[in-house]
């Protein structure tokens, strides 16, 4: 089979696609044909070897896809060969054929396409168990949510997961662009950052008061600007540092205002960090991923795929997601989801 290729660490522009075999399946596995691939800035880090974690060499590499199961270990209850399904691997996404353990592995609606899929087991459930788990932020109908970068993946979910929840809803972007788009997700005030100062104006919305909840994909001054908008006792959720800059926390400013900083990563429960806990929140992270494809099919949230790839148009992919330029999620698409689409 054919895939894109990790032989050692370097830039992602300088991967090749080449026939690789086909993994091998464990008997709590399924096997699938796969129809599209998350790609994002992370995937960037990982085959530079500047991730946390770091696969043996040579692997394949991408940890979301999509698609169609073909086989299954002989402890899958769960699946069957046909079945449409997105899931979260540690890597080999980006390749014709993967496989994931059944406990990571989600059936999609019919009425959802592949490249729509890819963020749900990341982007999605990530912001859902942040918002609605009741040891994370445990957003509450008419408590205002502070959601930065609302125009990528991570962003648009929290915009509209905050919405579902009934909060009030103030979005940061970088221009007026995604500025439009993210009003019409339902965001109650959009701030461009690069023209505006987004603090004053979160201040401003609240009266001087601060918002109860901030969660930032973007970290560096970005996120210590943002303890300044905070609402006394309010939850600020560091979910990742698109910047490129992690933030030094001034505890004095925690200490003054009561702010609690609540660290969070969906691979501890997916077993991808540190302890395998995988198991014991198998139920409640099944749970989550059945309410969102429940609010999909409702039509309250609509994930996004703001650019498709051939499997061959990894590079334009990646330069896309490096761009900034993208509203929502880029996908490789592969199989007959590449034909659908014409690609």
């Amino acid at each position: 089979m054919r895939g894109v290729v990790v032989k050692e660490w370097t830039e992602f522009e300088n991967l090749e696609i080449g026939e690789i075999d086909p993994p091998e399946m464990a008997d709590n596995e399924v096997r699938i044909r796969t129809q599209a691939a998350g790609i994002n800035f992370a995937t960037s880090l990982r085959v530079r070897g500047q991730y946390q974690i770091k696969p043996a060499l040579p692997h394949v590499p991408g940890n979301e896809l999509a698609g169609v199961v073909i086989e299954t270990g002989k402890n899958v209850t769960r699946f069957a060969p046909g079945d449409r399904v997105t899931c979260f691997v540690h890597w080999g996404a980006m390749a014709e054929e993967a496989v994931a353990p059944e406990s990571n592995t989600y059936k999609i609606p019919d009425s959802m396409e592949f490249c729509r899929s890819i963020g749900m087991t990341s982007s999605y459930e990530t912001t859902y168990a942040a918002f609605c788990w009741p040891q994370w932020m445990d957003v509450q109908w008419g408590e205002t949510v502070l959601v930065h970068g609302a125009a990528g993946g991570v962003g648009i979910s929290a915009v509209e997961i905050a919405k579902v929840l009934g909060a009030k809803v103030i979005a940061t972007v970088g221009s007026e662009e995604k500025a439009r788009f993210v009003r019409d997700l339902g965001a109650d005030l959009v701030i461009n950052y690069r023209e505006e100062n987004f603090r004053e104006k979160v201040l401003d919305f609240t009266n001087g008061e601060g918002v109860e909840h901030c969660y930032d994909p973007v970290g560096g001054d970005v996120f210590l600007e943002s303890l300044r908008c905070m609402k006394p006792e309010g939850k600020i959720m560091p979910i990742g540092f698109a910047s490129g800059k992690v933030p030094q926390i001034p505890a004095n400013i925690l200490l003054i205002k009561n702010i609690r900083v609540m660290g969070f990563n969906l691979g501890v429960y997916n077993g991808q960090w540190g302890k395998d806990l995988r198991w014991k929140y198998e139920g409640v992270v099944r749970d989550g991923m059945t309410q969102l494809f429940r609010w999909f099919e409702q039509g309250r949230i609509n994930p996004i795929c703001a650019g498709a790839f051939p499997l061959e148009g990894f590079r334009e992919a990646m330069r896309m997601v490096l761009s900034r330029e993208a509203i929502g999620r880029v996908a490789l698409v592969l199989d007959e989801e590449a034909k659908r689409l014409g690609l």
